[in-house]
């Protein structure tokens, strides 16, 4: 037996026939299958990349239903499998059916072994490519930062600032438009802190005034009516950890003074209690709105502000970072479909270019909505600008007063087409050179002299 795993299972009842395919492909290791039992039971055990299949098998080969039964099988076990289908010359309608189920092509018989062993190879390479995609993405996801998926500048530094800070006690104020992204920053920070207590979340908008004070600082048997036992409050629940105060700018004036005292003391009261309890937290508050002004109108202490605002990170909107967008919307789809146990699913050419034309009012949260609605009603494999609802760009819209510097000029633009390139083929460095008219290894020069990561 081969030391190495096989990369491909050909399913063929005819047995001369089989054997030809093994003959022609040798330079591949292989196993063979005769039906759709045997064809399962060699998938689950070796997980081949790459499957060639025969759509009429056993025991009805004169009907397509078995070779349908088992690439809808295939696919549930493995959506990264590349299938490809052997059909009859006048075969078209099954074959296309074949690519909307999730085959990776198709080619008609007699076939030229020539011709499907190029197929085989290009299977094989694209399998790997996504394969080493999915494994940054893994590495990525082990970093402290690694929740927050972009390749735009600012958002890169912007993570180097919260790695930074992390390891401190000072307390943060995300700032930021809705949606965009600020409790997942705050759970990173969390994270990259290795503080041992919780990450603890509270949106004080949701909440109403009266109920907001137990909330947050928890209350003590026979406190009010139906405070039947003493209850923890959030900053208690916190202890050791992380408490996030969401939109803070709607704090209520009375509590605002209440968590200034605790911010300056660390230590709280439960509401009908008269013992000081001592708590280790990190207060992370975060708002869109603008504290300075509503300290000019008489609504948030500027006391209270100051103390939140040892560490000030604004947020840009997604709008603003190039090449996010259509980043995001790889990965949301990715997830969307291993959640839906279907195909994964990928953006058209239009789609590509409407999202990144789209100015996404509201941020990464819209786009995580159109994308699971998409993902829903999509018919096939490809989501279209039309699954998505948003127009097709026609043309380029008119600038600023243009940058006349040629070296300034020239970076931006290399930067934003490489970054914009990486986003569009889902960080598929070979595919995102083609993209750019360059060799791989110029591709990796100009990323190093430019700062972006793969």
């Amino acid at each position: 037996m081969s030391a190495q795993p096989p990369s491909l299972l050909i399913v063929e009842d005819d047995l001369a026939l089989q054997k030809q395919l093994k003959w022609s492909m040798d330079r591949f290791e292989s196993v063979t299958a005769d039906d759709v039992a045997s064809a399962v039971l060699q998938f689950r055990r070796h997980k081949p990349p790459v499957v060639t299949m025969d759509l009429g098998l056993p025991p009805d080969q004169d009907s397509v239903s078995e070779g349908f039964k088992l690439l809808e099988k295939l696919i549930e076990l493995e959506p990264g499998t590349k299938v490809i289908v052997l059909t009859g010359q006048n075969d078209q309608s099954n074959a296309l059916r074949a690519i909307r189920m999730g085959a990776y092509d198709f080619l008609a018989k007699p076939v030229d072994p020539d011709v499907l062993v190029l197929t085989v190879e290009r299977a094989l390479r694209l399998h790997e490519l996504q394969q080493e995609n999915q494994r940054l993405l893994t590495q990525q996801d082990g970093e402290p930062t690694g929740r927050l998926l972009t390749r735009d500048p600012q958002m890169q530094r912007l993570c180097r600032t919260v790695e930074r800070v992390a390891g401190s006690d000072a307390t943060v104020l995300l700032l930021g438009e809705s949606g965009t992204g600020k409790e997942v920053l705050a759970q990173s920070l969390h994270d990259a802190s290795k503080r041992k207590g919780r990450f603890v979340a509270i949106n004080c908008a949701a909440i109403p005034e009266a109920l907001l004070e137990s909330e947050l600082f928890g209350y003590e048997r026979g406190a009010f009516t139906g405070a039947t036992k003493t209850t923890v409050g959030k900053i208690e629940t916190a202890h050791g950890g992380t408490l996030m105060l969401d939109e803070i700018g709607d704090l209520p004036m009375p509590l605002q003074a209440k968590l200034l005292r605790f911010l300056q003391e660390r230590s709280i009261e439960r509401l009908g209690g008269r013992q000081e309890i001592a708590v280790d937290v990190r207060i992370v508050g975060a708002t869109h709105q603008d504290l300075k002004a509503k300290i000019a109108q008489g609504l948030f202490r500027e006391d209270l502000y100051y103390r939140l605002a040892e560490i000030v990170v604004e947020i840009p909107p997604l709008r603003d970072r190039v090449g996010d967008a259509v980043l995001l919307s790889h990965a949301f789809l990715r997830r969307f479909s291993s959640e839906q146990r279907r195909p994964i699913l990928r953006l058209a050419d239009d789609a590509i270019r409407a999202v990144e034309a789209h100015r996404w009012p509201g941020n990464v949260r819209e786009l995580q909505n159109l994308m699971k609605r998409a993902s829903i009603m999509a018919d096939g494999d490809r989501i279209t600008a039309d699954d998505l609802n948003l127009p097709v760009p026609g043309g380029e819209a008119p600038g600023d007063e243009p940058e006349l510097d040629l070296r300034t000029v020239r970076e931006r633009a290399e930067r934003q087409a490489v970054v914009a390139a990486l986003a569009r083929t889902d960080g598929n460095i070979a595919k995102a050179a083609d993209l750019l008219g360059v060799s791989r290894p110029t591709l990796y020069d100009l990323m190093a002299r430019l700062g972006v990561k793969a």
